[in-house]
């Protein structure tokens, strides 16, 4: 039986940067509400609020550059996960990533969104309507491209305003 691929769905211009995703992930996976283990990040800045979490990249550049397998593919929620058993925490998956939604735990283990098995915590503890679960489709691609352009501006202009500094 093929899965319907689900993903969560990102709707910045609702995001109030409450960070309630961040808690509710971080308590469902880590059994503590602390931003810093979760698997979505909202990333702040003047005109902008967005949370970010893993895209489930059909085309992984974390599960083919990881050396001893320890990403896979759910066959139930299609998401990408990381076995904690064949992780040895090189971090290669980590510098892989190209939007950085990769993180090591306190464990020096790869940690990323794995879409809770099929209900997401984050998209459950989102009362603005930010986040979404539902079929993986063109739209979604095309929003998580543009969201990674306004990181990637934004970033350049933080950049240029850490120059002016010096």
């Amino acid at each position: 039986m093929a899965v319907m691929k689900r993903t969560i769905q990102i709707h910045p211009n609702k995001c109030m940067g409450c960070h309630s995703c961040e808690l509710a992930c971080s308590f469902k996976n880590e059994g503590v509400f602390n931003p810093i283990f979760s698997r979505i990040f909202v990333k702040v800045d003047k005109e902008f609020h967005s949370p970010l979490t893993c895209f489930q990249c059909e085309d992984a550049w974390c599960d083919k550059a990881c050396t001893k397998h320890a990403i896979h593919r759910n066959p139930y929620s299609g998401a990408l996960e990381v076995d904690k058993e064949l992780c040895v925490g090189c971090k290669i998956c980590t510098i892989k990533c190209p939007f950085g939604l990769i993180v090591m735990n306190q464990h020096k283990q790869a940690i990323k969104c794995d879409l809770c098995g099929g209900n997401p915590e984050c998209v459950n503890a989102c009362t603005y309507g930010a986040l979404s679960y539902s079929a993986y489709d063109k739209s979604a691609k095309e929003k998580r491209d543009k969201i990674f352009e306004h990181l990637k501006k934004s970033q350049a202009s933080l950049v240029l305003q850490l120059n002016d500094l010096n």
